[in-house]
């Protein structure tokens, strides 16, 4: 203390790494395109593994969830320019073969971000040995997410982190707290049109509050 030498030797590894290409290279977080998936239930429950979703609405205010109701599986990827989506995945599960499908037909041929880097979390339909060869071959060192021996991502995405990403401390509460104003929605379609919609209506000058 007043010295004025900041220590990181605390920080993890992939934090340190991380930190050392942002202030080296000022285009770093500009360049990556975030993604993520979440579940929607026309109940107003919203299933995200190991995150927080902060919202606008009290945390502690009680909601009754229907057994049973309405759900989706929605994707997203955001940059800090564009949100592409939303993506809605069929069945109740996304697998490998479903993710790999999406990147390679619907999301990767929309990107115009040039020499983007790839954000994915360690879900597991992004650990299938098919996704990972694919972004391999696609993106070689250019792409975040969980590895394994002789992959050729640039940082690993560690398990367990607390994923404070755009779509964490911003993206999925703003959809939640307009796609569950009451009333609710009634079936499956509903619940994809209001999403659709809350999604599309991302600015750009949302986006460059959230890149700050």
């Amino acid at each position: 203390e007043g010295s004025g030498v900041i220590c990181f030797a605390w920080l993890p590894s992939h934090v340190l790494s991380w930190y050392y290409d942002i202030a080296s290279d000022n285009t770093f977080a500009e360049r990556i395109v975030f993604s993520d998936e979440a579940t929607f239930h026309g109940s107003g429950k919203v299933n995200k593994h190991n995150v927080r979703i902060w919202g606008l609405q009290n945390p502690h205010e009680h909601i009754e969830h229907v057994q049973d109701s309405p759900k989706v599986n929605v994707f997203c990827a955001i940059s800090h320019s564009s949100v592409y989506g939303p993506f809605f995945f069929d069945g109740d599960t996304v697998n490998g073969q479903q993710y790999l499908a999406m990147l390679q037909n619907w999301l990767f041929p929309r990107l115009h971000e040039e020499n983007f880097i790839w954000q994915q979390d360690g879900a597991p339909p992004h650990w299938s040995r098919h996704v990972r060869q694919y972004l391999n071959e696609t993106l070689p060192n250019r792409w975040i997410g969980r590895q394994g021996p002789g992959d050729l991502a640039l940082h690993s995405w560690p398990p367990q982190s607390p994923d404070l990403t755009p779509y964490d401390f911003f993206l999925w509460g703003f959809v939640k707290d307009k796609v569950y104003v009451p009333p609710l929605p009634q079936n499956l379609e509903e619940l994809k049109n209001r999403s659709h919609t809350d999604i599309r209506s991302v600015t750009m000058d949302m986006l460059i509050r959230v890149w700050q």
